[in-house]
């Protein structure tokens, strides 16, 4: 409607594309939450990083197979680029709807154990991370357990971490999404490169965000906790942008610098917007409802999407007043600005992950003493 059905019948009215336009934001808003409760449901904690950070993948080869699509059928008119892209989601919808399952229980199995019991009770409550162990949901009691009824926004917002982690993810989606939409433009008027050529560069962007989202997932599994990883990575941030700012009019320099600027942009935002949320989702507070994985994941990924939208009405602003290095380093102030909202998280994760490893250790080297003696007292004897 808004792209091709506008074009056939000459409709250039704003008000159409406003409301369809709405209307396409609107209906799209619901796929996210959705399939990352779905995703949270078949996964357990120990491994639900490395399978969101894969997982949460999916859009950045979105946007680089839809650049390609795009490229190749433009000449043909911008129309029947909406005309291929939604015709290929369409037909991908019909095939999830009639081929999905939301959660094991709808096929009488049991969800996944995540963490046995004695390694949930082997750690203090002062040693427990926010999304760490602790953050595990409870084995399922039964598949034939009443249904639980969904959470109030109220109640989900006020579980610890929400509110953090969806005014974070906000600040950080301002600088992914205006990557996402101004990063072929900045190409063109700061470089002086072909629309083409700068499409086709900036699919490095998402190339990083692929690499970032597996490989920051696969660490916060490793380490069992993943505030200690989003903070790391977002004091890496700001330095990534300020390099990549000062990037030559080189080719393969400039989407090396983009590639690393979007493993570390890119994989926390994978990172915060699928397992995070995810973690958030499973608080024991919530009796295991899938209902209520769908609720917080929804508070996070739509308070980011409106600090999205403020990025994309704000960048022409300060672009055109202040240059792009100005829109940089906006950039870079919003990346601190999301380590400030979770600082107080990033602090007390880490500590607890600190003391989970002297722990380790320490009882390393207890047992390793034991056995020890355990040889010295046998030579002994014999």
């Amino acid at each position: 409607m808004f792209g091709v059905v506008s074009e056939w019948l000459h409709i250039y009215s704003k008000i159409w594309y406003v409301v369809f336009w709405t209307l396409t934001g609107l209906l799209q808003s619901t796929g996210w939450p959705t399939v990352v409760a779905v995703i949270g449901n078949w996964f357990g904690k120990s491994s639900r990083g490395f399978v969101m950070g894969a997982w949460g993948a999916s859009p950045s080869v979105g946007n680089i197979v839809g650049t390609c699509i795009v490229n190749g059928v433009l000449h043909f008119g911008y129309q029947y680029s909406f005309l291929v892209t939604s015709s290929v989601t369409f037909a991908f919808g019909i095939v999830i709807l009639f081929s999905l399952i939301s959660s094991p229980r709808d096929v009488g199995l049991p969800g996944p154990d995540e963490f046995s019991k004695s390694a949930r009770t082997s750690l203090s409550p002062d040693e427990e991370p926010l999304l760490g162990p602790g953050m595990a949901t409870r084995s399922i009691e039964s598949t034939t357990s009443v249904r639980p009824t969904a959470v109030g926004l109220c109640h989900a917002c006020c579980l610890p971490g929400v509110v953090a982690y969806s005014v974070a993810y906000a600040c950080l989606k301002f600088v992914n999404y205006s990557f996402f939409f101004w990063l072929p433009y900045y190409l063109q008027m700061a470089y002086g490169w072909k629309e083409d050529k700068a499409d086709l560069l900036s699919v490095w962007y998402d190339v990083g965000g692929i690499i970032g989202g597996i490989l920051i997932g696969f660490l916060s599994d490793r380490l069992e906790s993943r505030s200690p990883v989003v903070g790391l990575m977002l004091v890496i941030a700001p330095f990534s942008l300020y390099i990549y700012s000062e990037a030559p009019a080189d080719l393969t320099i400039n989407a090396a610098l983009m590639t690393f600027t979007g493993t570390i942009i890119g994989g926390v935002a994978s990172l915060i917007s699928t397992a995070v949320s995810a973690d958030l989702g499973r608080h024991p507070e919530l009796a295991n409802s899938k209902e209520a994985l769908s609720t917080v994941t929804g508070i996070i990924d739509g308070t980011g999407s409106f600090g999205a939208a403020i990025g994309q009405v704000l960048v022409p602003i300060i672009m055109k007043k202040f240059g792009w290095k100005s829109v940089f380093y906006v950039f870079i102030i919003m990346t601190i600005l999301t380590l400030v909202c979770i600082i107080d998280i990033v602090y007390r994760d880490t500590v607890a992950l600190v003391k989970r490893v002297i722990r380790r250790i320490f009882a390393v080297s207890v047992d390793d003493g034991l056995i020890n003696a355990e040889r010295e007292n046998s030579s002994l004897d014999q």
